[in-house]
């Protein structure tokens, strides 16, 4: 039981890692669409404008959501510890 408990755990750290981590690589990559958005260009068009916009929306939308499960992987974490803890 301890066994299953611990790798339950490991796999919990590592999703709870990897969601921040994919949460930070999306945030960077939103905040450069946003520069592409704010930096004047000549060629640039509404059109390309509004595309920079929507990236920035989707990127930025999808790195809130993978903080979150982060978030959700960090606190059933934390319940697991405090569960062993008081089983001790």
């Amino acid at each position: 039981m301890k066994n299953r408990t611990n790798q339950t755990a490991a796999i919990l750290r590592s999703k709870m890692a990897d969601f921040k981590q994919f949460g930070i690589t999306l945030l960077c990559v939103g905040s450069f669409f946003y520069l592409g958005t704010i930096l004047p260009s000549d060629g640039k068009t509404m059109i390309d404008t509004y595309a920079y916009m929507g990236a920035t929306i989707l990127f930025l939308g999808v790195s809130i959501v993978f903080f979150r499960l982060s978030n959700k992987y960090k606190k059933v974490l934390a319940e697991m510890d405090d569960q062993d803890s008081l089983q001790q």
